[in-house]
């Protein structure tokens, strides 16, 4: 499955928050991020990032918050598992997935 770009056909909101969803998944499988670091990364809204994670598990991906410390905020999520999605697909697209949802890709470090 190849991902284009086309400005003929937009992309609906399902399909973007779909890409969102694999992007983020993506960036908390690199790396320890929570809702503050993620936010920086994406400048995606608090809100948006929480509804995205919480509905991780309805394309199959579970994930996790990992408690690293006494405060309730104080932690990082991870990825358990990509479920019925290819990570490997995700990793090779992911320039392309941040063009469409509107971020600028990562390069792995903050």
């Amino acid at each position: 499955m190849t991902l284009t770009l086309s400005a003929m056909q937009p992309i609906s909101k399902q399909h973007k928050a779909f890409l969102r969803k694999l992007y983020l998944a993506h960036l908390m499988d690199d790396e320890r991020h929570n809702l503050l670091s993620l936010n920086k990364l994406t400048g995606m809204p608090r809100r948006t990032l929480q509804d995205a994670i919480a509905s991780f598990v309805d394309i199959g991906i579970h994930a996790e918050f990992v408690q690293d410390g006494s405060r309730n905020n104080a932690g990082y999520y991870r990825v358990v598992t990509w479920g019925p999605i290819s990570s490997a697909w995700v990793d090779t697209h992911v320039n392309d997935i941040a063009k469409v949802i509107g971020v600028t890709p990562s390069d792995g470090g903050e």
